[in-house]
């Protein structure tokens, strides 16, 4: 398997740019994802999920908690066998995989990391689904094709609020007129706007970054032609998971240190712990709204039962 690493110092010379264009995108998810593959497992599960998970209960542990959420977010999509499934910021695959061997889909995942796509790749093959899965290191703005269900967990907040309406323009004309798309990602709640943490973040974790009210991202859905069918609030589960996550940073310190140098590993520690108290308190939120094309004659369920069955 190929290493993806990359000194400390030279993440500091990266352009801090607000700009979204796809050249400014690529450079800012590089920013983040790309500092090494060995550093994300030190506090990921084995599966590589780097988003909320879904727990049962407080007392679940994150590799049963991980999976969990992926199959929650195919049950809401009510992914069907043979389906072309769409994965907007794939990460390092968990969930191409999960919903081509548990769901029969084929499965196409885009990413602007060049290191999680090679993992990803690593563990299609491994898996033997190499012609079940694809996975391109593209922006999601450059995808072309028509897809039935299409899952994008945790993208928006880089795209930012000013790219809420092409971000779902982009979407709506990716997606089968009957298709479902689920929007999986952090907003704040409304009259909570940036602080100094907000100028932190972008500083020297995720430049560009961008939280939304969950106003703004109905509003935009629905100008782009949306209409919202669900709408969870998962923060709960988010403050688990980031809490994890800092005990397994806390745990392997040392090798975290060793991989990306001790000034990252105290900026990743601080910044996943200020997002566990933020959730923790309601000063985040984290949504799963599930979206369809609004149009005459739509096939829709009329319960959600599908999801829980």
């Amino acid at each position: 398997m190929r290493r993806c690493n990359r000194d400390a110092k030279d993440s500091k010379n990266l352009p801090f740019c607000l700009a979204h264009a796809t050249v400014s995108a690529a450079r800012q998810v590089s920013f983040h994802y790309d500092r090494s593959n060995e550093f994300y497992k030190q506090f990921l599960d084995s599966r590589m999920v780097y988003s909320c998970a879904y727990f049962r209960n407080a007392g679940v542990a994150l590799e049963e908690a991980q999976p969990a959420k992926l199959d929650h977010i195919c049950r809401k999509l009510n992914v069907q066998s043979t389906e072309r499934f769409l994965d907007i910021g794939c990460g390092w695959g968990g969930l191409l995989i999960h919903c081509a061997e548990r769901y029969g889909a084929q499965a196409t995942g885009c990413t602007l990391s060049s290191c999680q796509a090679q993992y990803a790749q690593d563990l299609i093959n491994s898996h033997g689904l190499q012609t079940t899965i694809s996975v391109r290191v593209a922006d999601y703005r450059d995808i072309t094709g028509q897809y039935d269900k299409i899952a994008s967990v945790g993208v928006f907040e880089h795209a930012g609020r000013h790219q809420l309406a092409r971000y779902f323009r982009q979407v709506r004309a990716l997606l089968q007129d009957d298709g479902l798309f689920l929007n999986h990602g952090i907003v704040r709640p409304e009259g909570v706007e940036d602080g100094p943490e907000t100028l932190f973040l972008r500083r020297e974790v995720f430049p560009g970054g961008d939280l939304a009210h969950l106003s703004d991202v109905v509003r935009e859905a629905g100008e782009a032609g949306f209409e919202v069918l669900d709408a969870e609030n998962l923060r709960p589960h988010y403050a688990l998971t980031c809490r994890a996550w800092e005990q397994r940073l806390r745990k392997n310190a040392d090798r975290c240190r060793r991989l990306i140098g001790e000034a990252a590993y105290r900026t990743w520690l601080l910044y996943i712990s200020a997002s566990a108290l933020s959730f923790e308190e309601g000063g985040t939120d984290v949504f799963q709204i599930l979206l369809a094309k609004r149009r005459r004659h739509a096939k829709r369920t009329l319960t959600r039962d599908y999801i829980y069955s």
